[in-house]
């Protein structure tokens, strides 16, 4: 099971009732942090989801409503005794911006690794999972991120058996282990089936519609995207500041065809985002309004 929180959906500033864009994601004991702008720890405590077991936190960029609640959020798992290592993840120039910000948060009792992005796609293995990083076309140097749960095939018992491999090695050749013993190889294609459908999940902001973004979305079960403007009039201003309206977002989601759209990053001119969602689902008829708190479990097809 693959837990996400859409902690705030709001862009440039935070409002009254709306917080700065942020998203949370938990699987298999780990979490995931994905941008980190002003009164993402409120949103989070909302919530009643805990700072101090993040792993990993990841910036698309590094405009201020993106990133300006990170010292904050390491002074608070620091003041939670943290001592396991943090690992930060984001576009060149990471450590320098992190670095800087700092200042007001300078002693830590735990480690923070950076892993720099200087490549067009990324990809980041994790303990069951993996992140993958993906160029989008904002104003700055801007990416998306893909949390990509795989899940092997089931283990054959009888197959197992038929080829005599003892009960002992079972388990390492369901972990994915290849084994050596006694003059013979045992590699787990001999006793897996099929790969099965696993998780995924997309989250992008602060950018124009790219193939890169459709590309990397295919097939995903959850498509978290910018939809800065819901008013029509608006795409002109779209294009000149690099950002996205609902229905490009919505265009997107078809092309990539996902199974479920949810919108986010909303203009602070943007009171209300229900009113242009029917023209929306005209284009994507699963498309949703994301909103702070907005949670969702995804589960695997035989766990449905």
């Amino acid at each position: 099971m693959l837990d996400i929180c859409l902690l705030g959906t709001g862009g440039m500033m935070p409002l009254p009732k709306r917080w700065l864009t942020a998203m949370m994601a938990r699987y298999n004991g780990k979490s995931i942090l994905i941008d980190c702008g002003e009164g993402t720890q409120i949103a989070m405590k909302e919530k009643g989801w805990s700072p101090n077991p993040i792993d990993v936190i990841c910036f698309t960029h590094y405009h201020a409503d993106h990133i300006s609640g990170l010292p904050g959020m390491l002074l608070t798992m620091g003041n939670a005794e943290r001592k396991e290592p943090l690992l930060l993840i984001g576009p060149k120039g990471l450590q320098k911006v992190v670095g800087a910000l700092r200042t007001i948060a300078p002693e830590l009792p735990f480690e923070i690794e950076y892993r720099e992005l200087n490549e067009a796609e990324e990809i980041i293995s994790m303990d069951g999972f993996s992140i993958k990083a993906f160029r989008v076309n904002h104003n700055i140097v801007c990416y998306g991120y893909s949390i990509v749960v795989e899940r092997q095939g089931k283990f054959d018992v009888e197959r197992a058996k038929a080829l005599g491999i003892e009960m002992k090695y079972w388990n390492r050749l369901q972990h994915g282990e290849t084994i050596n013993e006694g003059g013979v190889c045992y590699t787990p294609d001999m006793v897996l089936g099929r790969q099965r459908k696993g998780l995924k999940v997309t989250y992008c902001t602060d950018t124009r519609p790219t193939e890169s973004i459709a590309e990397n979305a295919a097939d995903a079960d959850l498509f978290i995207c910018e939809g800065m403007y819901g008013e029509p009039d608006k795409l002109d201003k779209a294009r000149q500041y690099k950002h996205m309206t609902f229905y490009e977002a919505a265009k997107l989601a078809q092309k990539a065809k996902v199974r479920e759209l949810w919108l986010t990053h909303y203009s602070p001119s943007l009171i209300r985002p229900e009113p242009f969602m029917a023209d929306v689902k005209k284009i994507f008829p699963n498309a949703k309004p994301g909103k702070d708190g907005k949670t969702k479990e995804l589960l695997f097809e035989d766990e449905e």
